[in-house]
């Protein structure tokens, strides 16, 4: 095997294990979107009390961000109701459905 080749493929290796580092694996993005629906765009909605939030709002990386490292500091209350599967299912519709996935949704 020539070296660019041997570079390539350990290229397209490290850009596809940095692809999936934050993929979301075990949530159920139907289960998700119902939850979503029923209590994120209760307060995330137009006209609601906090900013309107879509899935479309941030890209696959950010909503891992968001909930791996700030979704404990949500200053509603519902974070600290809902399950720990609930909050993972939530997740992976949202990440699904992320500004840069496949098939991006403004509200699911």
């Amino acid at each position: 095997m020539k070296k660019s080749s041997k570079i390539l493929a350990a290229f397209c290796l490290v850009a596809f294990l940095g692809s999936t580092a934050f993929a979301v694996e075990g949530g159920n993005p139907k289960k998700g979107k119902y939850l979503y629906k029923k209590d994120c765009r209760t307060c995330h909605s137009p006209g609601q009390s906090a900013k309107d939030l879509t899935p479309m709002a941030k890209t696959m990386a950010q909503w891992d961000r968001y909930f791996k490292e700030d979704a404990a500091k949500h200053p509603g209350t519902i974070m600290k109701t809902l399950s720990k599967k609930d909050l993972l299912d939530i997740h992976q519709f949202l990440y699904d459905h992320g500004a840069d996935s496949p098939q991006p949704a403004t509200c699911g």
